[in-house]
């Protein structure tokens, strides 16, 4: 059985920097990239950022030039580090695991293909 347990959400202050980490266990074999998503309560859940097995890597426009997506294969984690939060990036984030057969989306994985999810953690920006 698979299972993605993220952590590291927390309250930081405009401007500051958080790292998100997802462990993943069972066999996900058959997915070949890991991405992070949001979602504010009554919208949508948003790809944030996305990495394939070859260590290409998307992200939403948004979060550009501000958050890194990596992955250490070794400890089956990925890692998302946000730097210069916003308020706007107040959200509870989601790991996923999916094909990226053809390709990572502009905001990462392409939703229809993520075959697993995290339960997810919350970060809160204030300030």
């Amino acid at each position: 059985q698979v299972q993605l347990v993220e952590s590291g959400g927390a309250s930081v202050q405009s401007g500051g920097t958080l790292t998100l980490s997802c462990v993943a266990s069972g066999d996900i074999s058959g997915d070949d990239c890991m991405g992070w998503f949001r979602q504010v309560s009554g919208k949508e859940r948003e790809g944030v950022a996305g990495i394939d097995s070859d260590g290409t890597t998307s992200y939403t426009d948004s979060v550009k030039g501000r958050f890194t997506i990596s992955q250490d294969y070794a400890k089956n984690t990925v890692y998302l580090l946000m730097s210069s939060l916003k308020p706007e990036d107040t959200a509870t984030y989601y790991c996923a695991a999916g094909y990226c057969t053809g390709g990572l989306g502009p905001t990462g994985i392409p939703p229809e293909n993520v075959d697993y999810w995290g339960k997810g953690t919350l970060v809160t920006v204030f300030g």
